[in-house]
Formats: structure tokens, C-alpha cells, sequence
């Protein structure tokens, strides 16, 4: 069983145009998606794991959301295991900005990690990721995440599996440049409701706060004069519907 908590720290920087910082601190679910927490049911509202909030949306489980996607691309799990790196759902609000997803063969072995991203304009894309050894992969970027960015270049991240810590960064390169780096840094808990109850006693409505405090840095960038993107439409990608 893994359903882990990992108090953590995620920071964004920015280099350019113009160099910001922000340093946000909620906490995190380390789940198997087939087998999510079993919560008493006073305590079920500050933590659900549904089908909807990812991937199309339309799938009974999430694990069928994510085979699915997999399947679209040519992978099959073949009912290999899966752990999941997400945000629950919280009083009935929901915000992933990252999901991800370790895909393991039927013996153990790594098949391939997906990285689950969603925007502030509640859409969603999925990057099959070949990671290697030290959890590292490099994918183009094929969605509209900031509104300062366009869609271009390229990501290279580091994700791998947590353990007793968690440890994840991603970069965006663009023109043989880093204009952008996200990390996510935290330390395993259990996955209790003592330690669910005091998670959310530190950091009430964790997932309203993250997605407020996308917007709210968004407005300060926009008031400091950078330019704004304009959003392409955005392609629902197969096995996404």
C-alpha cells in the first residue's frame, strides 16, 4: 500500500523576461490510484480521488483515465502498478497544476512516468515521459500554461519516485535558455487522518489557496508589464476525451 503525505514546499522562478519568485506550502497525496485512502467518513470531504478531475473526465476510475491515455499512445499497462503524486480534492474544490503518474510492469519494473498537467482555464494535457535511472526526461512543450510564456520549447524534468522525500523540478529552455523552474520539495508522512486532519489544519482549503495564488502572482507579473500570450485553441489529445 503507499497512500503517503508529503508536507512540501513548491517554488516557481522566473528569469526572464523579468526575474520573480514565488514559494508556496501545502502538501501533497502519494496514492495507488486502485486503491485510494479509506477515510472515516467525517473525514472523506478533505480528501476524495475522483475520476473526473483527470484526464477526460469520462472514465469510471482514474486508473481507466490513465490506460486509456496510455493505450492512445501505445503503451499498455497490462496491469502493471501505478502510484499517483497528486492533489485531492478538498471541500469540493480541486486545483492540479501537476499529477504524476510512476507506471510500473506486472514485475516491478519502470514502464513510464505521465506528468498530468492542468492550467488556470481548466484544461488539461498529458506528456508521456521514457524517464531514466535518476528520474530524468526531456519532452517538448505542447500546452498554454502561463499566460507570459508561448507555446514553445522544451521541458526537462526530474521526477522521480518518491521515497522518504520528495524531490521534483522541471525546466523550461527555451533559446538555449532556462526562463522558468518549478520544484516541489517535501518529506513523507503517513497517509492517516491524524495526519490528514493536521495537514489541513496547517493549510485549510490548500487546493483554493494554490490556484488563488496562480492568479494572484499572475495579476502582480501583469501589473510589472509583461507582455501576455495569446491562448491557442487547445487540441484535446486521444485518449484525453
Amino acid at each position: 500500500m503507499v497512500n503517503a503525505l508529503y508536507p512540501c514546499t513548491i517554488t516557481h522562478v522566473r528569469t526572464a523576461p523579468r526575474r520573480y519568485a514565488l514559494r508556496h506550502r501545502t502538501y501533497l497525496w502519494l496514492i495507488d490510484p486502485d486503491r485510494p485512502p479509506r477515510l472515516p467518513h467525517l473525514l472523506r470531504p478533505l480528501a476524495r480521488f475522483d475520476a473526473r478531475d483527470h484526464f477526460g473526465g469520462t472514465a469510471p476510475t482514474v486508473r481507466a483515465g490513465l490506460e486509456r491515455f496510455l493505450l492512445a499512445q501505445g503503451v499498455e499497462l497490462a496491469g502493471g502498478a501505478v502510484t499517483m503524486l497528486t492533489q485531492a480534492r478538498v471541500l469540493g474544490h480541486v486545483f492540479n497544476p501537476l499529477t504524476v503518474y510512476w507506471c510500473h510492469r506486472q514485475d516491478g519494473a519502470p514502464l513510464c512516468v505521465v506528468a498530468e498537467v492542468h492550467n488556470t482555464y481548466g484544461e488539461r494535457h498529458a506528456y508521456l515521459l521514457r524517464t531514466d535511472e535518476a528520474g530524468r526526461a526531456a519532452t517538448a512543450k505542447d500546452f498554454y500554461v502561463s499566460p507570459f510564456f508561448p507555446v514553445d520549447g522544451a521541458y526537462r524534468m526530474r521526477l522521480p519516485e518518491p521515497g522518504p522525500r520528495l524531490n521534483l523540478t522541471v525546466h523550461l529552455e527555451r533559446e538555449d535558455a532556462r526562463p522558468f523552474t518549478a520544484t516541489v520539495r517535501g518529506t513523507r508522512r503517513p497517509g492517516t487522518p491524524a495526519q490528514l486532519v493536521r495537514l489541513f489544519l496547517r493549510h485549510p482549503f490548500s487546493t483554493a489557496v494554490v490556484s488563488a495564488a496562480i492568479r494572484l502572482h499572475g495579476v502582480r507579473l501583469f501589473l510589472r508589464r509583461l507582455p501576455v500570450q495569446p491562448r491557442p485553441r487547445h487540441r484535446t489529445q486521444e485518449g484525453m476525451q
